[in-house]
């Protein structure tokens, strides 16, 4: 009988689909340990002297002449946009369109000034900043007075955001202890315990689990620009009024308006009296200035703007200290260096980022190895740290609204446990996974013992 109609030898078929589904498995384990190998991330060892001395010291240098030179610098461009929504008006109007051609043009024009003057009050805002951090001048009582009367002026409670901002430094990345953009984890968000061994590290995850983990989370991108939206609208409120965004076992009530609020001590109630009558000095002005002029000019000359800071606020950030390459460590691996490596620089919009930003986006890993260092000479500060530290120098060339949408989605929770933590997306992927010292995977903390997948 011929060959091609001999009957296959029976258990033939079976033993196909078994080797089919081993060549299969085969490829697919290949294929993590590859991804896994690649992706492999270990914490740096640097000590904070070794990065501090990697730094010029003329980098460390504070002028209090040269950092107010850039106050006169936004002051004025605030000024002249002021000016231009006054003349606008007029300007449209001489040049003879149609109505419509006239209202269109007009509105542009004002929203256009309003932007930009978010963008320079942004400026600002990044001054008082400094101040803060005591980097505008070697002289303290002026760098409050002047970051007082700055962030006043912006709504800001100056000595109040000054100290929870503090704590920030002190312990950025750390899970437990890190004060604004702390990572939600697996059980807070409610995506459901693991149910397969491949979300342990994030890679490889199957099909079906991503569907579900989707599902749990939400994940349509309609869903997730909703709540970028109402991030940029509410945020920085919702942060100072009820401490959104940073830890969650904090005390129900914490906030930055009471001296008996959890983030402060005793010692700190006048500095947080004093920055409760910054805003509502510059509330009354605010409200004499609408009452004499009316709400119309104080929407586009201050509240417009003032919506537009709080944006650039959150979003700025957000993107330092979220992305699916940044670690977060528990507090048996956390270090002060490894906090300070782990945020990331970005360009902000072309040159507006430098020129207008001061640098914020462009210096912010120099801004955490040393917070003392001002924004002018930050810039020389991150070229001696990016030689030095080499790979741990994170930076991203992204169009920064881009990046902004894309991280929201991408970086959704951590795991519950774990020394070293990535972020995963709406599916449980993660671009990156911890590895010790010794080069064993960071323990997850999770029993990956056969009963338990």
């Amino acid at each position: 009988m011929s060959s091609t109609l001999r009957q296959r030898a029976p258990g033939q078929a079976e033993k196909d689909q078994l080797l089919a589904a081993a060549a299969q498995k085969e490829q697919q384990e290949a294929t993590a340990r590859t991804t896994a190998e690649q992706e492999k991330f270990v914490p740096p060892q640097f000590t904070v002297k070794q990065l501090l001395d990697a730094i010029p010291a003329h980098c460390f240098h504070r002028s209090a002449i040269r950092s107010s030179l850039y106050i006169v610098q936004d002051v004025i461009a605030l000024g002249l946009l002021a000016w231009a929504h006054f003349h606008v008006d007029q300007t449209v109007a001489s040049l003879g369109m149609s109505k419509l051609g006239y209202h269109v043009v007009r509105a542009a024009a004002h929203t256009l000034i309003s932007i930009a003057m978010g963008l320079f009050g942004t400026g600002l805002w990044i001054i008082a900043h400094e101040c803060g951090h005591q980097a505008f001048s070697s002289s303290k009582a002026i760098n409050n007075a002047v970051g007082w009367v700055l962030h006043s002026a912006l709504l800001v409670p100056y000595h109040s955001w000054r100290i929870s901002h503090a704590r920030h430094h002190a312990a950025t990345g750390h899970m437990t202890r890190d004060e604004v953009f702390v990572p939600r984890t697996r059980s807070y968000v409610g995506v459901g315990d693991i149910k397969e061994e491949a979300e342990i590290d994030g890679f490889n995850v199957s099909e079906a689990r991503q569907e579900e983990l989707k599902e749990a989370i939400g994940d349509a991108p309609i869903y997730i620009l909703g709540n970028l939206i109402a991030q940029q609208l509410f945020g920085w409120p919702a942060y100072l009024i009820r401490n959104a965004s940073g830890q969650k076992w904090y005390p129900k009530y914490t906030n930055h308006f009471q001296p008996s609020s959890f983030i402060f001590r005793p010692d700190h109630k006048n500095q947080i009296i004093w920055s409760d009558i910054g805003l509502l000095i510059t509330l009354s002005i605010v409200g004499y200035w609408t009452a004499m002029r009316g709400f119309r000019e104080v929407l586009v000359l201050y509240v417009i703007p003032y919506l537009w800071v709080n944006h650039w606020l959150v979003a700025i950030t957000f993107l330092q200290h979220t992305d699916p390459l940044l670690p977060h460590y528990s507090a048996a691996k956390w270090t002060f260096a490894r906090g300070a490596l782990c945020t990331i620089d970005r360009t902000f919009l072309g040159p507006i980022g430098g020129i207008v930003l001061h640098g914020i986006c462009e210096t912010h890993v120099a801004h955490h190895i040393s917070s003392k260092i001002p924004h002018y000479s930050a810039w020389e500060a991150t070229e001696a740290i990016k030689d030095y530290v080499g790979d741990y120098y994170m930076k991203s060339d992204e169009n920064f609204l881009v990046s902004l949408f894309k991280n929201y989605r991408e970086c959704r929770w951590v795991e519950d446990k774990g020394d070293i933590l990535f972020y995963r997306n709406g599916k449980g992927i993660a671009q990156r996974i911890g590895v010790d010292e010794n080069g064993g995977v960071s323990d997850s903390g999770v029993d990956v013992s056969a009963d338990k997948i």
